[in-house]
């Protein structure tokens, strides 16, 4: 169990990446907190994990986009209160309707999806901050997209949050790195058959598509100690290896 003692928060719980990773980290001894505003599908994840047999979990339910500054001290004050301290925060909540040309983007669509995907892992890793530096080694992993960099026509508000996210990244692990407690990396699923990806393309031939359960090794990696000095680093699934 080579994340025993591991406390790891997880947002969008409830999805398909976010609850891969959960299943993933319990069933290697990680306590997981399950963070996400669909109640249902926190459940069925919790659900999984115990079945597993793996450490019980916490349901957090918590809508990111509503949410303000006063309900994400709350959070990081009973994960500080409980635990102590946190090992671990993956940012896999993401919001994501259509491609749209930015002429035809209304500003409500606009800010929800900044707030989510952008807004939130920002909050979320500031109040953390000094809960993660209460471990003498932690992991905060940003999922971005691997289209972010290329900035595709039509990507919209997403495209915009993933590019921005990115940047906060780098930033954050730079800031961080001189203390050398909290290692910063940002995880390119790549095409994968996952929920997202069949929003986005419906009409594209998922069978050929990895499945979700191939990302195992690639959270084992960057929650686990192998990681431990890899900061401000941009890991593709697709070309991991260890």
């Amino acid at each position: 169990m080579p994340l025993k003692n591991h406390v790891i928060l997880i947002t969008g719980a409830g999805g398909g990446l976010g609850s891969t990773a959960a299943l993933t980290l319990a069933k290697h001894g990680a306590h997981i907190i399950l963070l996400d505003k669909n109640i249902a599908k926190l459940e069925v994840v919790y659900d999984a994990i115990t079945a597993a047999n793996a450490s019980m979990p916490i349901m957090y339910p918590f809508d990111l986009a509503g949410a303000n500054e006063n309900d994400y001290q709350e959070l990081a004050d009973r994960i500080e209160e409980k635990y102590g301290a946190l090992q671990g925060v993956l940012h896999s909540a993401v919001e994501f309707t259509s491609f749209t040309p930015i002429a035809q983007i209304n500003t409500k669509d606009w800010g929800h999806t900044l707030n989510v995907n952008l807004n939130a892992a920002f909050l979320l890793s500031r109040m953390l901050l000094p809960v993660l530096q209460k471990s003498s080694q932690a992991s905060i992993v940003f999922t971005s997209d691997s289209s972010a960099r290329i900035a595709k026509a039509y990507a919209g508000a997403y495209g915009v949050s993933k590019i921005a996210l990115e940047g906060l990244a780098k930033i954050l692990a730079e800031e961080l790195e001189a203390a050398g407690k909290i290692r910063v990396n940002t995880l390119i699923p790549g095409p994968i058959d996952s929920p997202l990806r069949k929003r986005a393309y419906p009409a594209e031939d998922k069978t050929r598509l990895p499945d979700m359960a191939s990302m195992a090794a690639v959270y084992l990696y960057l929650f686990g100690s192998e990681s431990i000095g890899t900061t401000g680093q941009t890991i593709d699934a697709r070309t991991f290896h260890l």
